[in-house]
């Protein structure tokens, strides 16, 4: 992908939001009616527990409305709604939903890029920036427990509920944005993927296998275009899939999975709204400063990927 042209206008996030279902499934509660236990789910991926439940749009709703109740906005002044989501509610019309809940006025559309959507979106809204938009709110919202088979051990533990929101808003001089990479691989669509009304189908070797590699490919690509090296990248915010694979893209990025963003052991994997919930973690436990190197990096079915670097708070050094 093309490195951002000098001059181009930018942004940076000015109120972020997330919303969880109410539900907490346990691992031993899933143990009690497959079999699987609690030490095998987290060995192999992490996760302690997860939320269950609600809607994408509800979800999106509230992460939204926390969002722009942060960044100081009423919904009049918001230019464009990106919502990232591979579960809709409905075939189509799902962010024109939450743009009436929101009381917006403003172009409202989907992007489906699975677990990668919400980066396309982030980078989808800092180009709507670029052409003259002031504010765009970004969600990632997937309640994948409506497409999970809940009596297979080897998917059913790994998925779950969840939405994350931001608002990026224009600034003068440099934004957030250093370097961005999207990426795609359509020969690998067969090994994670989901039929229009059936339920998630999985190959856990060989996603393991294809997403640290896609992984690891974008966010070198990114740094690249960031013109900035691993050493230099203060947290990595990665998709939250599994912790193996999370660790492995670590190693082979060379960056130490401490200065990594996991909140898997209790989210599980929400898709979309992964990376928008880990960083939110991280920005509301003190773990990020302005002027810190942030790299954004996921993939999903498809089998897609993206990745970004931010500076956190624009600007230069």
């Amino acid at each position: 992908m093309p490195a951002i042209r000098p001059g181009a206008r930018g942004a940076v996030i000015s109120g972020w939001g997330t919303a969880l279902p109410e539900k907490i499934v346990t691992n031993d509660e899933l143990a009690a009616t497959m079999d699987t236990s609690d030490e095998w789910i987290q060995a192999r991926t992490g996760i302690k527990e997860r939320r269950i439940g609600g809607t994408t749009i509800g979800l999106s709703v509230d992460s939204g409305r926390q969002a722009l109740e942060m960044a100081g906005l009423e919904p009049s002044r918001i230019d464009a709604l990106v919502l990232s989501t591979t579960t809709p509610d409905w075939q189509w019309g799902n962010a024109a939903a939450v743009q009436n809940e929101l009381d917006l006025f403003c172009g409202a559309f989907d992007v489906n890029a699975a677990c990668s959507g919400f980066v396309y979106a982030l980078v989808t809204a800092h180009g709507l920036v670029a052409m003259g938009a002031d504010r765009v709110l970004v969600i990632g919202t997937d309640t994948l427990s409506r497409i999970t088979d809940w009596d297979d051990r080897a998917t059913a533990p790994l998925f779950a509920d969840g939405s994350g929101a931001v608002v990026i808003e224009s600034v003068d001089g440099p934004g957030q944005l250093l370097g961005w990479d999207l990426d795609a691989d359509g020969s690998a669509l067969p090994i994670l993927q989901a039929d229009v009304g059936g339920t998630i189908k999985m190959e856990g070797q060989e996603v393991f296998r294809r997403a640290v590699r896609i992984m690891v490919d974008s966010a070198e690509k990114s740094m690249l275009h960031a013109g900035v090296h691993p050493e230099e990248v203060k947290l990595v915010v990665p998709h939250q899939a599994n912790i193996r694979i999370i660790q492995a893209a670590c190693d082979r990025l060379g960056i130490p999975i401490e200065r990594a963003a996991v909140v898997i052991d209790t989210t599980g994997n929400t898709s979309s709204a992964s990376i928008p919930l880990a960083m939110a973690d991280a920005l509301e436990t003190g773990r990020v400063q302005n002027g810190d190197l942030l790299l954004l990096v996921g993939f999903g079915g498809g089998m897609t990927a993206a990745s970004c670097v931010l500076r956190w708070g624009g600007g230069v050094e």
